[in-house]
């Protein structure tokens, strides 16, 4: 059965020639992409065609993709680049996305109880604190809270350490909880 098959296989088959099966990759990751773009967009531009734009590009592409490779990574790459390059077009002054923690080694530290408590704290003032957040941290925060990647998969994603991932997540949350301070709700 067709639905069974993994988004590598199903990638696989769409380098072959079978190119239906690109259509089963969209219904996958439509709605996931959609509510990517529109949490780190952050605006009302027409989404609708950003993610549009993502799909084009990654059956454009999609010959370059590595099967022996999780797909989720890469189509997220392309998403990311995709959602950069639309906040380019709509802002005057410079967009600096450039941080020197790429630079730095990191140690992170996962301590599942500690990890599970943060998480449900975390997750219920996301939402509401998004827009409160530079692009570079609203993203990381959509990624590992909404989407549910992993460390790694977010590293690749944004072409970053993994510590750096850990550190911006961390230093997210502190922003979200600082905002959130003063309209007294408990974190």
């Amino acid at each position: 059965m067709i639905s069974e098959f993994s988004d590598e296989k199903l990638a696989e088959l769409v380098q072959n020639g079978d190119t239906d099966k690109f259509g089963i990759l969209m219904e996958r990751y439509q709605a996931k992409l959609f509510r990517y773009g529109k949490k780190f967009i952050s605006r009302d531009d027409n989404i609708e065609d950003v993610v549009q734009d993502v799909f084009i590009k990654t059956y454009q592409n999609i010959q370059s993709f590595d099967v022996t490779q999780k797909f989720s990574p890469w189509i997220y790459r392309i998403a990311h680049n995709t959602y950069i390059n639309s906040i380019k077009k709509t802002i005057t002054g410079p967009l600096y996305l450039f941080d020197f923690d790429t630079i730095l080694s990191h140690t992170v530290v996962d301590d599942p109880i500690v990890r599970e408590k943060e998480q449900k704290e975390i997750k219920e003032i996301v939402d509401r604190g998004l827009k409160e957040v530079e692009p570079k941290y609203r993203e990381i925060l959509i990624l590992y809270y909404i989407e549910d990647l992993s460390y790694k998969e977010i590293a690749e994603i944004l072409r970053i350490p993994i510590g750096t991932v850990g550190v911006r997540i961390m230093r997210a949350k502190e922003i979200l909880k600082e905002k959130y301070k003063d309209l007294k709700i408990d974190l």
